[in-house]
């Protein structure tokens, strides 16, 4: 009797561990990332100089994966990180493209504009008939700016970029793909040597003056009045070094070292879509990406410049991620709804040392907003963005941009039997429930078996015989 009395124990486990189960248990990638460092192609860079390149076809993981986090930062030949007060890192961008098998890879100028750099009026990259098409985020941005999927500035090394579980970014789904097309991926980085300079914070903020620059990338002149940004700091400028010290002097390579997460694509892992938000956006969302903050007219710290801007939204989905990317003066950046509640919220974090990670008078990383349950959006639905700079001192060039990352759908509850029953007909899985049924009458096969064997065993007799 004692051994039957343990084979009912292990048939009532086994049925109670089929229908307890903790929530959303089912769902999850945690368990299945994996991880790879890379480095860029070489970054050459001299006292003054400004590298800012489009790089084609960098290593990355490929086939049908699902992002979970994509971090970077600057390292010099040794491997050794370098600090912002030598190389300040403007912004590194990460994008997909497709391009035509068999094509050859274009010239940078052909990607210039796709970045966060202004739009070139004379190129075009997405029709169909075009060797490249770029693969772009689901931004409101109608211009050729802010398509990429990932990318941050100085505050790199201490943001959080990981895609919460059970979501990821999905990434070259074959049914997408078009025909006779690769997928890969194009690295920007916008990196200024600052060492010996007449004027850091000049340079990094890109005053015109200091690049002695009058006509942008494109060679076309300056508007009136820009006083410094992107138009004047572009690849292969130069800001104005202290006396004495010649531009070419302590040249040395350098390289983005970044490392990305994934996971392979499957039913466990649900897509979550990023959008970049400009507080610089038009009502014909042409974003200008930068603008000035001009300096207040009362002395002390509480000076603050908010600029605001608020969006309909173009989807009905749940906000699971946000953060700001902001430059030096930065205070932070708030997403909230029109009746002022607050879904998301990334504050600049700065420096107060020497070491890289913790430069000081550098934002050297953002906070990142992970909501305690999804935020639910509706299409139409309009939110405010709201960014902050201190204004205690004039800005050229500065960011208020806002990424989210939207999932159009919630986990499902473990599949437990309750929840098989419960479940709406399409959301569960035929074979799910079929295999959860075999197991049910495999265990119930093997407790009758067992329980007839300890009948004869015992000598167990019905009293009706």
């Amino acid at each position: 009797m004692a051994r039957y009395h343990m084979s009912s124990l292990i048939l009532l486990f086994l049925v109670l561990a089929l229908f307890a189960s903790p929530s959303q248990g089912f769902l999850g990638t945690k368990n299945k990332i994996k991880s790879a460092v890379f480095l860029s192609p070489k970054l050459v860079m001299s006292l003054g100089s400004v590298s800012d390149p489009y790089l084609f076809d960098i290593d990355f993981p490929r086939g049908h994966i699902g992002l979970k986090s994509f971090d970077a930062e600057v390292v010099d030949e040794a491997g050794k990180p370098v600090p912002l007060h030598e190389t300040y890192l403007h912004h590194w961008a990460v994008q997909p493209y497709y391009v035509r098998k068999g094509s050859k890879l274009p010239q940078r100028e052909m990607f210039a504009n796709h970045g966060f750099s202004q739009q070139d009026p004379q190129t075009n990259l997405d029709s169909r008939s075009s060797d490249i098409i770029l693969v772009k985020n689901g931004g409101l941005c109608r211009s050729s700016v802010l398509r990429h999927y990932f990318g941050l500035g100085s505050e790199t090394r201490k943001t959080s970029t990981y895609v919460p579980d059970p979501y990821a970014v999905e990434i070259d789904n074959p049914e997408e793909r078009p025909d006779g097309y690769e997928f890969k991926w194009l690295l920007n980085i916008h990196a200024i040597d600052t060492r010996c300079v007449e004027d850091k914070t000049g340079c990094t903020e890109c005053h015109c003056d200091l690049y002695n620059v009058t006509v942008n990338e494109y060679g076309r002149a300056l508007r009136p009045g820009y006083k410094g940004g992107l138009h004047c700091c572009y690849d292969k400028t130069q800001c104005r070094v202290k006396s004495g010290f010649g531009n070419g002097e302590k040249q040395r390579n350098l390289y983005l070292k970044y490392t990305v997460k994934w996971v392979d694509w499957d039913y466990t892992v649900l897509p979550a879509t990023i959008y970049i938000l400009d507080v610089t956006d038009s009502q014909e969302h042409i974003c200008h990406v930068e603008y000035d903050v001009e300096p207040c007219k009362t002395n002390g710290d509480g000076c603050i410049d908010v600029k605001k801007n608020s969006f309909m939204m173009p989807f009905n989905g749940y906000i699971v991620y946000g953060v700001a990317h902001q430059h030096a003066g930065g205070v932070g950046a708030a997403l909230y709804r029109e009746n002022g509640e607050g879904i998301c919220t990334s504050m600049a974090k700065y420096g107060n040392g020497v070491e890289p990670g913790n430069e000081a008078g550098y934002i050297v990383g953002m906070t990142s907003c992970y909501p305690a349950a999804p935020v639910k959006v509706s299409y139409g639905e309009t939110l405010t963005l709201e960014v902050n700079y201190s204004s205690a001192v004039g800005h050229t060039g500065v960011m208020g941009l806002f990424y989210i990352l939207v999932a159009q759908q919630l986990p499902e509850p473990e599949l437990s039997l309750p929840n098989l029953f419960q479940a709406h007909a399409g959301s569960v899985s035929v074979l799910a429930f079929l295999a959860v049924t075999v197991l049910v009458a495999v265990v119930v096969l093997i407790a009758a078996v067992t329980y007839q064997r300890q009948n004869r065993e015992d000598g167990y007799h019905s009293l009706t015989t």
